[in-house]
């Protein structure tokens, strides 16, 4: 489907134009066209492929999708794939962006994405005095926003975290904390697979030998670089929490599981002293001490709720029961 179709020259915009007419303003000095599709079809990737000349192997990884972040250089154009990221319930589902980037021309195709980028257009309208570098600065904007997107993501889970942690300490079931933590974990590699590849392939676009149609713009994408590294640091220090707060889990539900062990341990002892007693006293032997003793039982029983009162102290103080 298609979104926006429009053409600038000189950091200005010329105005919505027609597909048929892409061609006439690419001839246009100093001007570029700004396509974006939604979930595009073979057939209009094919129309954009013949309008921009786009490479047939680019087209191709637009097509089927499932890319890994990346961004590749054919020609005097680049192609790049960006993970677009979105909050669907408690899970996080992934979209993709596909941006072709030409001298005189930017074609944005959105993959299973509900977010859009019609406030990026107005921001880079309204600046005319960054528009003016043409592709280039279009090409920056988008990747930005993109990457901006990430940091509310990132916050979202550092706070789910942190409420996990809490309850690992205020006895809620073991089991349930370790699939919190567990979803989290989930989360954080969805986050990585998105932002590890693309800061790799970002440092090609301001480091060394600039492709062309970047040149003049390498502090914008150094700028998204900073902000990548920044993403990808939070990621990895909330992967060590999360691994740390499941050793944690673990050792509360083994420390639980102690205190009933020393728990049962101790009532064991308790039944065990008057058992042993009533035991001996049981055997039914013909000559036995104090078996015809008037105060044998009340004795017996004595014995037996002495020793079990003084266990009983003696667990309260060791802190068994």
């Amino acid at each position: 489907m298609l979104v926006n179709c429009a053409a600038y020259q000189s950091g200005k915009k010329l105005g919505d134009i027609r597909k048929e007419e892409i061609h006439d303003y690419l001839n246009r000095p100093g001007a570029f066209v700004w396509v974006a599709l939604k979930d595009a079809t073979p057939e209009e990737l094919d129309e954009m492929r013949r309008q921009f000349d786009l490479h047939e192997l680019a087209v191709e990884d637009a097509r089927h999708g499932h890319q890994r972040p990346k961004i590749e250089e054919y020609g005097d154009s680049l192609f790049a794939v960006l993970h677009m990221i979105e909050p669907e319930g408690d899970q996080l589902h992934v979209g993709e962006l596909s941006i072709f980037v030409g001298r005189n021309y930017v074609l944005s195709v959105r993959n299973r994405a509900q977010q859009g980028f019609a406030s990026v257009r107005t921001r880079s309208e309204h600046e005319p005095h960054l528009l003016k570098h043409g592709a280039a600065f279009v090409f920056y904007a988008l990747i930005d926003t993109v990457v901006d997107r990430y940091f509310p993501i990132l916050d979202a889970v550092e706070d789910e975290l942190e409420e996990v942690e809490a309850r690992i300490f205020d006895g809620s079931p073991g089991r349930a904390n370790i699939e919190a933590l567990y979803a989290i974990k989930q989360k954080l590699m969805v986050l990585k697979h998105a932002v590890g590849p693309l800061q790799e392939a970002l440092g090609r676009l301001y480091g060394g030998r600039v492709p062309a149609v970047c040149a003049y713009t390498q502090e914008y994408f150094r700028d998204i670089a900073d902000h990548l590294q920044r993403i990808n640091q939070s990621i990895d220090s909330q992967r060590d929490m999360v691994i740390t707060a499941l050793s944690v889990n673990l050792s509360m539900i083994t420390i639980g599981e102690n205190e009933t062990v020393k728990q049962l341990a101790a009532y064991a002892a308790l039944v065990a002293v008057p058992t042993m007693i009533a035991g001996v006293y049981g055997m039914n032997f013909e000559h036995m001490p104090e078996l015809k003793w008037v105060w044998g039982y009340p004795l017996a029983l004595a014995l037996m709720v002495g020793i079990d009162v003084y266990l009983f102290i003696r667990f309260r103080k060791a802190k068994w029961l």
